[in-house]
Order: structure tokens, then C-alpha cells, then sequence
């Protein structure tokens, strides 16, 4: 249906291209995962479908996109909009209307449709992705996984023969992705939509994915069957990863046929244990509340981060985990209670000085850079912090290495920018973090980075809080976890208790073993202890 044929391109003043001699095809009623490292060319290859690259990004562009055997790569992005629906990683930058209901019927407005078309349109889509809650809500005012999803409908309305998706699941907490996966299968199998959707938290889409292409990191794709392809991939998810490491053959791609393999592994029960101790009193709020005009969105919310453990904030979209941190941290008003670092109330301070007793990184993380170039912003990061020169950079190089110096910041990749913020923000090693979904755009591993860095500031007795969806790195980095609802917090404890009893929220090794295993290290150390013990 459509096929990229020897697809090259290169950014201007770049060295090397980007994509080299790509080859690939969608069929009709397939879904194609992309994937691979961060910055390695996904949104890239993505962006060429619809036309977006090179139209809107420079650079040059050599090979053809073909339709049913016509090319279409000299057709403008809007005369390939009624073939090609794209959502890129950022919803809100496509948002062109103020409500929810509007934006969904605009795209099919532009292509003339009727009303009474648009009409139905609208209320199937609304129901496909659950948001028909939402319908007269404005766009700004929703969480950022609300606005992913209103995003997706906006573009599924139109009826597109081929989806583009880039990142679709990572703003969304797993019930909402589950449920948007499971909606764009049932358009694919269904009606014969074509899906070809980029992705870094591979567990949520290797079971849906028909195949996978998998950029190599040097211009070239590996293009086949998801289980070949990732058999020798650099970033898997961790039921391939756990089948890797114990030789399974054929690797599961799905939590069921892991299941069925496991069971001869003789796990015994996860251990258990008491909560890592606190180290010093770190950031405590009381009573805090937020509201949105006349709508309180987080309501009489105590919480304790203490130095030296590293707490999780979940909860699904919409909760008020954003809302919380930056009352917290006191750049936002509260409408009512208290919070103190060190007895100090971060609100009642200078910006400088609330800087340096609570560090930040929002979900917006591209609003913290202002500089010209990486080197600067790094520069100025460690002249801030007082560190020595290059620490900031040496810290981005362990989770996004290869990142030219003299690159600006806004034509990084999504997850390259992140990484660069939160290398920003953590080499300041303020007293207290609060990062807000800070794996965005993060392959496994810089992920892996990540938790390296939050636990060795934890160990040194920073309080560190994450707001996160991504519930393969709670499991891995966070001793508590704090599960918010509706402005609320219902659920508070050890990591493992609350991540291996949550159907929502449980990693991948928890669904797989069923016995409060939280990670594949554990799960082989245990697997090997048990093969040594004698029967």
C-alpha cells in the first residue's frame, strides 16, 4: 500500500545521512513498530510519509514514496492528508481549534465531508478512545495524556488509509495505552487501517506489532518478523530481554506465552523488606491543594519525600500529578496548605533561590532551554551549578551519547532534548528532584542512565520524586511508590507491594512470574539460585 523506495536523507551541514537507501513497505491492514535508539532517525523516517521532512525541516531528500504504485513524494503534506494521518510527539504544537469536539471534526472539515458524516464520525470517535467525557473540554486545559489521545482521534475522524504515529503511548498511563493499542487493532484487523507507529516503551506495542523495523544507527533498517528482529536488537523490552538471557527459543513477544515458559524456573516468592530509611527530612507538604479556576484538581494531599529514598508518583492521565509537583516545587500557586524544604517554604523564595533547594523538570522540558547550541546550555549549566566544566555534558553523554556540541537544542530529538534537560537540572544535585515524566523520548538504555544517576543522588541523600507512566522504570529505580485519583492520593507503600498487587500498574516480570518479581536481574538471579539448589 505504501512504500518508502530508496529513501535517503541529510540534514543541512550534516555529515552523514540520516536515512540511507531506506527501504520499506506498509501493507494494507498491518502494523509496522519502529524502532530503535534515541536520536537514531525515527521521527525522521516518520516525518518523510506525510511529507513533513523535508518540507518543514530542511535538509535534502533523494528516493520516492509511493501509493498503490504512485509516487506521491512530490504532493505537499495537505494533499497526502486524506491518505496519510500523522500525530507527532508533541499534540499540542497540531492543536488548531479551542475544544475537544472542534478539534476532532476540524481535519474532516478541510476535506469537505458533510455534517452529518462529521456528526457520526465525531461520537465513534469520542467512544474509540474513551474521551467522551471530554468532548466540550478545552485542549489546554488537559493533561498531556488526554491531549495525546484527543490528538490520535483527530487524525483517526479523517479516516486515513495509513496512521503515522510518533511516541502515541508516551504520555498515556498503561490503561489508556492498553486501550488505544487494543482501538488501533481493532481498526487495523477490522477495516484495514495501516498503522506505522514509533515507539521507545516496546512492551506496550511488541504484541501488536505485525513486524518491526529497526533503525541501526548508521542510515540503514533491519526490516521483519518482530521476534528476528529482536533477537539481536540493542533495545528490547524485558520479557525479550528475560527470554534472551535464559534461552528461550522461540522469544516471547506476549505475557501469556512468557507465562507458559517460566513456570519450570522453580521461582520461590519475591523477598521482602522494610522501606529504605530516610536520611534526612527532605520535602514535606501538607494539606496541598490546587485548583484549576473553579475546579480543584488536587485536594488536601499530604506527602513525604525524604532524602535518600526515591519515591514514584502514578496514577492515571488526568489524576493531578503534574499539578502537585509544581506546587511542590512553588512556582505555581496552591490554593491552600504548606510546604517545607529545610523549613523553608519553596513559594516564599526567590526563583533563583527555590532553584536551589527544589530542581524541576516538567513535562514541557524543551521550556527550560534558551541557548543557542548543547555546548552552551551545558556551560552555563555547570557555571550554575558551580561544577566543574563538562560535568553537565559528561552526564548527557551516559544517557544520549553522540550529540553534537554545536547542534541548537531545538533540532535534537525529542528524547536527545529531554536528556539534555534533565542533565541540565540533576547536575545541579539540588536537595530535593522532582521529575515529571522524565522517559519521554528514552530508549532502555538511557532509561538505565537515568536510574543510575537518581540512585546515586538518593544514596547521597536527595529526595527525588517521578511523576511517571512508565511502570518498567518505577520497578527498577523507585523505593515507594504514591498512586494518585482524582486529585486525591489513594495508595501509598514499598514499591513492590504496590506494583506487583496493581493489575494497572504491575512491570511486565510482575505479570510474568506472578510472585512480586519486579525485574529481569531479579528474575535471573533467582532462576540461577534455583537450578544450583538440589532436587
Amino acid at each position: 500500500m505504501i512504500e518508502l523506495r530508496g529513501i535517503t536523507f541529510t540534514y543541512d551541514d550534516a555529515s552523514s545521512p540520516v536515512l540511507d537507501r531506506v527501504d520499506l513497505e506498509v501493507d494494507e491492514g498491518e502494523l509496522v513498530l519502529v524502532a530503535g535508539r534515541t536520536g537514531v532517525g525515527k521521527s525522521t523516517l516518520l516525518g518523510v510519509v506525510p511529507g513533513l521532512v523535508p518540507r518543514f525541516t530542511g535538509g535534502t531528500l533523494t528516493g520516492d514514496v509511493l501509493v498503490d504504485g504512485e509516487s506521491i513524494v512530490d504532493l505537499p503534506p495537505r494533499e497526502r492528508a486524506h491518505l496519510v494521518g500523522y500525530v507527532g510527539q508533541d499534540p499540542v504544537a497540531g492543536f488548531v481549534t479551542d475544544t475537544v469536539e472542534e478539534e476532532l471534526a476540524y481535519g474532516m472539515e478541510q476535506l469537505g465531508l458533510t455534517p452529518a458524516t462529521m456528526r457520526r464520525r465525531v461520537e465513534e470517535t469520542l467512544d474509540l478512545l474513551g474521551i467522551a467525557d471530554l468532548r466540550a473540554r478545552d485542549l489546554r486545559a488537559l493533561s498531556g495524556g488526554q491531549q495525546q489521545r484527543v490528538a490520535i482521534g483527530a487524525v483517526l475522524a479523517a479516516h486515513p488509509r495509513l496512521l503515522v504515529l510518533d511516541e502515541p503511548t508516551s504520555a498515556l498511563d498503561p490503561t489508556a495505552a492498553e486501550e488505544v493499542l487494543a482501538s488501533l487493532t481493532r481498526l487495523v484487523h477490522d477495516v484495514g487501517l495501516s498503522v506505522l507507529l514509533a515507539e521507545h516503551r516496546l512492551e506496550r506495542v511488541v504484541p501488536f506489532a505485525d513486524r518491526t523495523c529497526l533503525l541501526t544507527g548508521d542510515g540503514h533498517v533491519r526490516v521483519g518478523d518482530t521476534a528476528d528482529v529482536l533477537r539481536e536488537a540493542p533495545v528490547v523490552p524485558p520479557i525479550v530481554e528475560l527470554g534472551r538471557r535464559l534461552g528461550w527459543e522461540p522469544l516471547p513477544l506476549t505475557v501469556r506465552d512468557a507465562r507458559r515458559r517460566v513456570r519450570g524456573l522453580g521461582l520461590p516468592a519475591a523477598p521482602t523488606g522494610p522501606d529504605r530509611p530516610p536520611t534526612s527530612a527532605g520535602l514535606t507538604g501538607r494539606g496541598v491543594t490546587v485548583a484549576h479556576g473553579r475546579r480543584a484538581v488536587v485536594r488536601e494531599v499530604d506527602v513525604d519525600l525524604p532524602g535518600g529514598v526515591v519515591t514514584a508518583l502514578m496514577g492515571r492521565n488526568g489524576a493531578g500529578k503534574s499539578s502537585l509537583i509544581w506546587a511542590l516545587q512553588g512556582s505555581r500557586k496552591r490554593y491552600a496548605g504548606r510546604v517545607t524544604v529545610d523549613g523553608v517554604d519553596p513559594a516564599a523564595v526567590s526563583a533563583e533561590e527555590r532553584v536551589r533547594r527544589v530542581g524541576l523538570v516538567p513535562q514541557t522540558a524543551a521550556d527550560l532551554l534558551y541557548l543557542e547550541t548543547v555546548r552552551e546550555e551545558c556551560a552555563a549549566a555547570d557555571a550554575g551549578a558551580r561544577v566543574d566544566a563538562g560535568s553537565c555534558a559528561a552526564l548527557l553523554a551516559t544517557m544520549v551519547p553522540g550529540i553534537d556540541p554545536e547542534q541548537h537544542p531545538r533540532d535534537l530529538s525529542e528524547g536527545q532534548r529531554l536528556a539534555l534537560v534533565l542533565a541540565i537540572v540533576l547536575v545541579a544535585e539540588p536537595p530535593v528532584l522532582l521529575l515529571d515524566e522524565p522517559t519521554r523520548g528514552l530508549d532502555y538504555p538511557a532509561k538505565e542512565a537515568l536510574a543510575v544517576t537518581l540512585r546515586r543522588l538518593a544514596d547521597a541523600g536527595h529526595a527525588v520524586l517521578v511523576a511517571s507512566h512508565d511502570v518498567e522504570f518505577v520497578a527498577r529505580v523507585a523505593d515507594r511508590v504514591v498512586v494518585m485519583a482524582e486529585g486525591e492520593v489513594v495508595s501509598a507503600g514499598a514499591v513492590r507491594d504496590v506494583l506487583a498487587e496493581s493489575p494497572s500498574f504491575a512491570p511486565q516480570v510482575a505479570k510474568i512470574t506472578g510472585a512480586g518479581w519486579l525485574t529481569v536481574d531479579e528474575v535471573v538471579t533467582a532462576a540461577g539460585r534455583s537450578a544450583e539448589e538440589p532436587r
